[in-house]
């Protein structure tokens, strides 16, 4: 075997057994090969084991000084793309007011759906580049970015056009989604809204190639069960996946829907009780947890602990978003999700890894075995598990991307 680049003095590689998302207590089945190596090739890891087995040629070596070494961090949630604040809600929420609350008045979401459909192209490419540093910085080597603060045709292609954008100027790989988040504050205007979405603005889309996946927001306060089935419906016809936010505040049936839809996730789930565990133990469907929202809202935390011991698969992500979670770092929601939502550390890396993947309908990333991406974190530790330990700092020293070396 000829290698491009043979990483050596690697004290731990870790990655999740299997492939595809990891169910149930199989999250916590991790391969750990001492004093390894990893080969790679075009971009791909080629070759992985103890170094003693290598037999190949590489045309460069590089010791990584016996430190672990991870898989690239998957963040299958954000909502990178944004303009405005959200400082005041932040000011009222600390005074007792509640998001729904804050939302009737005016403000919240639809505060940030002005500022978003006012701004420019540039404007919102510009604001939303170094958000993405941040979440590479934090170890992110893929990240979804959804779209959802345009509301309108027009400002939602412009928000999907700048997440195509942000792809060539950052080394992370970026995964779009058009999110339908809010409808109409006007009741009488709901139906026209649908029709835009699921007539026009999603055949557009698929025919633009500007999103992979359709998204959403299921909610008392968002969209209904019926809506949902019609934009769900839509989706499918224009060839695009879907997933879903369900369970924020209410359960009222979209776990149930978007799992009988076939949807890659749901996503938040703070308000699921047994029945949504039930339905997605018993599903292909990714729940993904938000720990972040959990801590800026003080929300219950997911019940991640349930869905895993049912099993069921758990990813993780940020929900970077300015009103619910401002939460620019990918290891810190992994850590999180073992302080509040019960994880084990072998969960969580599982959760931000392999089954973040999954999420994403991706089975090439979140794993180092022979013809996955050669996304690579190198640890400053020698012990893996000091990626879910650390708060506050990083623990990680290098980070590679499709095999290079990314420099920040």
């Amino acid at each position: 075997m000829i290698a491009d680049l043979l990483l050596t003095d690697i004290a731990q590689l870790v990655s999740t057994a299997g492939i595809g998302a990891a169910h149930g207590g199989a999250m916590r089945d991790l391969v750990i090969i001492p004093e390894a190596a990893v080969a790679i090739a075009g971009g791909q890891v080629a070759w992985v084991g103890p170094r003693g087995n290598w037999h190949g040629t590489a045309a460069s070596e590089l010791s990584l000084g016996g430190r672990a070494v991870v898989p690239g961090l998957v963040d299958p949630h954000t909502h990178a793309v944004w303009a405005g604040d959200r400082l005041a809600d932040f000011d009222a929420r600390s005074r007792g007011e509640s998001y729904e609350a804050i939302l009737a008045a005016g403000g919240g979401i639809r505060s940030t759906i002005t500022a978003t459909a006012s701004a420019s192209h540039d404007d919102l490419l510009a604001l939303a580049l170094p958000r993405i540093a941040q979440l590479v910085q934090s170890g992110a080597t893929t990240i979804e970015v959804k779209s959802g603060y345009g509301q309108s045709m027009a400002a939602e292609l412009t928000s999907l056009q700048v997440i195509a954008s942000l792809g060539p100027l950052t080394p992370a790989s970026i995964e779009p989604t058009l999110l339908i988040h809010v409808p109409p504050a006007a009741v009488n205007e709901r139906a026209d809204y649908i029709a835009m979405v699921t007539r026009e603005l999603i055949p557009a889309v698929a025919e633009r190639g500007l999103a992979s996946a359709i998204d959403i927001f299921i909610e008392r306060e968002a969209f209904t069960l019926a809506e949902a089935t019609e934009v769900f419906t839509a989706a499918r016809s224009s060839m695009l996946r879907v997933k879903a936010h369900v369970d924020q505040f209410h359960a009222i049936g979209g776990v149930e829907l978007a799992v009988s839809c076939g949807a890659l996730s749901v996503d938040h789930l703070e308000a699921s009780g047994v029945p949504q565990v039930t339905a997605l133990a018993k599903s292909r469907t990714v729940a993904v947890v938000l720990p972040g929202v959990t801590l800026h809202l003080g929300l219950p935390a997911a019940p991640a602990r349930a869905l895993i011991d049912a099993g069921a698969a758990v990813a993780v992500g940020t929900d970077l978003n300015p009103g619910s979670s401002p939460l620019f770092s990918t290891r810190e929601a992994m850590a999180l999700a073992v302080r509040l939502n019960r994880l084990s550390p072998a969960e969580a890396f599982t959760a931000g890894t392999a089954n973040a993947a999954a999420a994403l309908g991706r089975g090439d990333i979140g794993r180092i075995r022979p013809g996955t991406r050669a996304d690579l974190l190198v640890l400053d530790s020698a012990d893996w598990r000091d990626l879910p330990y650390t708060l506050g700092a990083s623990p990680i020293a290098r980070r590679f991307i499709a095999g290079h070396e990314v420099l920040l």
